[in-house]
């Protein structure tokens, strides 16, 4: 499946954040919002790209941030309290929204080809609109990119 490009609008999605609760892309809608796709909490470079993000935090205004990776509700909830992520963190198991973002296919380990998610980043305008697609993004590249974007 192929990433949506700037310009298109982004997939819509409800999903469970970490404390099980609800959350629908629609209502937020009038501020930016990066959705960015990471294969599983508390490895190396996930952590590394969250806590990129939040680092970045005071940096980025209103500009909300959604993580979301296959995990499950309670393994989101103890990688944010671990490290003290100030975002939002949402469970996509059944890998439905990574898909509609591109962001789920075929990977290679070792030689070996797996389905997974391809590390992506995505910065939806206040109409709802994609302005700017990282597909294949770096773990440090997330937050340089977000600051970037906004910058422009």
């Amino acid at each position: 499946m192929t990433s949506p490009t700037p310009g298109s609008s982004a997939p819509t999605f409800r999903l469970l954040d970490q404390d099980g609760a609800p959350v629908d892309l629609g209502d937020l809608a009038g501020r930016r919002v990066l959705v960015y796709f990471y294969p599983k909490a508390d490895t190396p470079g996930c952590t590394t790209q969250a806590c990129g993000l939040r680092d970045i935090a005071g940096d980025i205004g209103d500009t909300v941030i959604l993580g979301v990776s296959p995990d499950k509700p309670e393994a989101l909830r103890k990688f944010a309290t671990k490290y003290d992520l100030n975002f939002t963190l949402l469970s996509d198991p059944d890998h439905e929204v990574a898909s509609a973002y591109g962001a789920w296919g075929e990977k290679k380990m070792y030689g070996k080809a797996y389905q997974g998610v391809i590390r992506s980043a995505f910065l939806v305008g206040p109409d709802g609109t994609l302005t700017h697609a990282w597909p294949k993004v770096s773990p440090k590249d997330t937050p340089r990119n977000l600051l970037a974007a906004l910058r422009s």
